[in-house]
């Protein structure tokens, strides 16, 4: 019989495997000593001298920007519910340079304490999906007046607001709703108030590409016809951090889209040649499935399906005409197409997984064929 490390070091090609294969992944560059970084002094990130506080580190968009801030040698405060959730971003920076507070959003003086040293305040909060402790009200506006009365206190210099992309209080989404308000809400408390509208995001770890590459995303209720700019959740996380050392953001209203207008059936389709399968979606009546999601939503609690997710099903996005974009930050967002490679591919079986790219096959293809019209 193999002793123990020998078998732990038999097992570990086969745990790396499997990691991979569940997309254990991300786009966030650990910053520890020898890495090309922003601003560098003796080979580790330097020290910005500015303290930065990020509510909602520990969802998707979080862990980039405190990356960014970390690289940029700030020092980043975390508040988090969760000791399990928040452990990766440790390691987003050098050592000190990410300091972990526990908080609560219903609890004042722990909001106080997170932003009470601090110089520029984010505030990522948001919900997907109401849940037993939380409504997306308690989240989306109760939770950003909090935060937006504790940095009127404090008097930072910079409070940025991430909301939504439709943000709208008279929307019959829930959803789009309480994120409409909301921005009204901060801004009455501090009317410097930088706020974000992003588009739906696409990342490795995205609620829109591996949603649609998951065998378990089966029903929709508008043929998923909705239409929307997705953008790089990469690229939403840089324009974060040039809003941070930009004053001329201030007061102002930013919507950050893609350079591309999607349905998501036709991202959908993408999808399926990119992991060379084809997943089945059932179209049920809105009236049919909204209390069925519902239901769901009660009884189980995931991230899985919600009544506001089917009315989200008939928003397209709306673009504010009036709002500032990438542009005015300096960023050329890319379109989601060049990446749906990165992101899915270990959404492939074995037998297709060394296969190139969907878009560099298909340009393959059509060489292939314009040069059997050219012999003709």
């Amino acid at each position: 019989m193999a002793s123990l490390p020998t078998a732990v070091r038999a097992a570990a090609p086969k745990i790396a495997k499997t990691a991979l294969r569940r997309g254990f992944h991300s786009d966030v560059h650990i910053t520890r000593t020898g890495k090309p970084l922003i601003r560098v002094t003796g080979g580790r990130s330097s020290l910005g001298g500015h303290t930065a506080t990020v509510f909602g580190a520990t969802g998707q968009l979080g862990r980039y920007i405190v990356n960014r801030l970390a690289r940029q040698g700030c020092t980043v405060i975390v508040p988090y519910r969760e000791e399990m959730a928040k452990r990766h971003l440790k390691l987003t920076g050098d050592l000190g340079r990410v300091v972990f507070i526990e908080y609560d959003l219903r609890n004042t003086q722990s909001i106080e304490e997170s932003v009470r040293h601090s110089d520029i305040v984010y505030n990522l909060v948001g919900r997907n999906y109401p849940t037993k402790n939380f409504s997306l009200a308690d989240v989306h506006i109760e939770g950003a007046e909090r935060i937006a009365e504790a940095v009127a206190k404090y008097d930072v210099d910079r409070f940025i607001h991430v909301s939504s992309y439709n943000a709208n209080p008279e929307s019959s989404s829930e959803f789009f709703a309480t994120k409409g308000y909301a921005e009204r809400v901060v801004r009455d408390i501090f009317p410097e108030t930088t706020i974000v509208r992003p588009a739906p995001l696409f990342g490795f770890e995205d609620n829109l590409l591996l949603r649609l590459a998951s065998v378990t995303n089966l029903f929709t209720a508008n043929n998923m016809q909705e239409r929307y700019w997705p953008v790089h959740v990469v690229e939403v996380g840089e324009a974060l951090e040039k809003m941070a050392f930009d004053d001329t953001t201030a007061s102002q209203t930013f919507e950050l889209y893609g350079p591309k207008n999607y349905s998501t059936a036709e991202i959908a389709e993408m999808v399926d040649r990119e992991i060379y399968k084809k997943r089945r979606h059932i179209n049920l009546p809105k009236a049919l499935l909204k209390p069925i999601a519902g239901l769901v939503n009660r009884v189980i609690w995931w991230d899985y399906m919600s009544a506001d997710m089917v009315e989200r099903e008939f928003h397209d996005q709306v673009i504010d005409k009036s709002a500032k974009t990438f542009k005015d930050l300096g960023i050329e967002p890319t379109d989601i197409s060049q990446w749906t490679y990165h992101y899915l591919k270990h959404y492939r079986s074995s037998t297709f997984y060394d296969l190139p790219p969907a878009t560099e096959r298909e340009m393959r293809e059509e060489k292939k064929y314009l040069h059997v019209l050219d012999d003709q």
